[in-house]
């Protein structure tokens, strides 16, 4: 009768595992033995261990070949799934300890995985090489959630407060644009003020949008009536529809320089809605070496569409 499984368990070994591999492999007991820089007896006396401890046998002897039983190749299947993790874990062993081996993981809001972000990373690639970097989106609050439980290396979000588990470095505020259709009379204008909206179709924000309250609040104050009919809680969206031609909008510089072209411009205004991104750092993950790097490319970045901004307007 075979030993019970917990026996079978405490006896059966790593290196029975590793021969009985090498021998499916090779297709022979010699060949393994080269594998496994072995003696063929040194082989044949685990492998026949290996099944005695199994009490049944892998392999049959057909004309001084090995040919595996049907309980062979199911354990085969088994044993590659096996080895394959093994690997996995090897392989980054060994990547970590090189300096392209690190891995980036981003989570920002969606507009700024379309603008800021990109030439951030074309700085990053172009200064230190191919870096491996994943970007994941979301909204906040679950931005906020994912930060606290360390899942990221880098968060980019608007909010100030930092969640719990985290640092918060602000990158230079800049002002919210304009951004209208290149054929509309007011692209002529240098500087939009609040009363060249008066009467204008004008895409807004989401309603629960920061930057929509304190849009609205501007009008208001400056009793400034818009056409108010189109809305979205995407900055591209809001681009897109602009380019259409189905109006005006305010929206942040960057997602304004990300889409401007031939048929969307970019205006400044006479009054100011401050724009700012943060970085959020975890506190409590591994050090990623290319982060400080990924950082100080989103300050450049930044400052560079304060030049850019700036030339444009002269």
């Amino acid at each position: 009768m075979p030993p019970s499984t917990t026996s079978l368990s405490e006896r059966i070994s790593h290196r029975h595992i590793e021969v009985f591999r090498a021998v499916m492999l090779a297709g022979g007991v010699t060949a393994a033995a080269q594998l496994l820089f072995t003696s063929q007896p040194t082989v044949s006396r685990e492998l026949a261990r290996l099944e005695q401890l199994l009490g049944y046998a892998l392999f049959e002897r057909v004309q001084g070949r090995l040919r595996p039983t049907a309980r062979a190749l199911a354990l085969w299947a088994e044993v590659q799934r096996s080895w394959q993790g093994l690997e996995r874990v090897v392989d980054k062993a060994l990547e970590l300890g090189q300096a392209q081996g690190t891995h980036v993981r981003v989570l920002c809001l969606p507009a700024l995985s379309h603008a800021l972000l990109p030439g951030a990373l074309a700085r990053l690639q172009a200064e230190h090489g191919a870096v491996p970097v994943s970007i994941t989106t979301q909204e906040s609050p679950l931005l906020q959630e994912w930060m606290a439980a360390q899942r990221f290396d880098l968060g980019l979000a608007e909010l100030a407060d930092a969640p719990p588990g985290t640092r918060s470095l602000p990158l230079p505020a800049r002002d919210e644009v304009v951004v209208l259709p290149a054929a509309h009379p007011l692209a002529q204008r240098a500087v939009l003020t609040a009363e060249d909206f008066a009467g204008q179709p004008f895409v807004s924000l989401a309603r629960d949008d920061p930057y929509r309250l304190q849009i609205d609040a501007v009008f208001e104050q400056a009793g400034v009536p818009r056409q108010l009919g189109l809305e979205t809680a995407s900055a591209v969206s809001v681009c897109a529809l602009v380019q259409q031609g189905l109006g005006l909008a305010i929206v942040n510089p960057y997602t304004a320089q990300a889409c401007a072209g031939p048929q969307l411009v970019v205006r400044p205004l006479a009054f100011s809605i401050p724009y700012q991104v943060h970085v959020l750092l975890p506190l409590h993950r591994p050090a990623e070496p290319a982060v400080d790097a990924l950082v100080a490319a989103l300050q450049q970045a930044s400052t560079a569409l304060r030049t850019c901004s700036k030339s444009r307007q002269m």
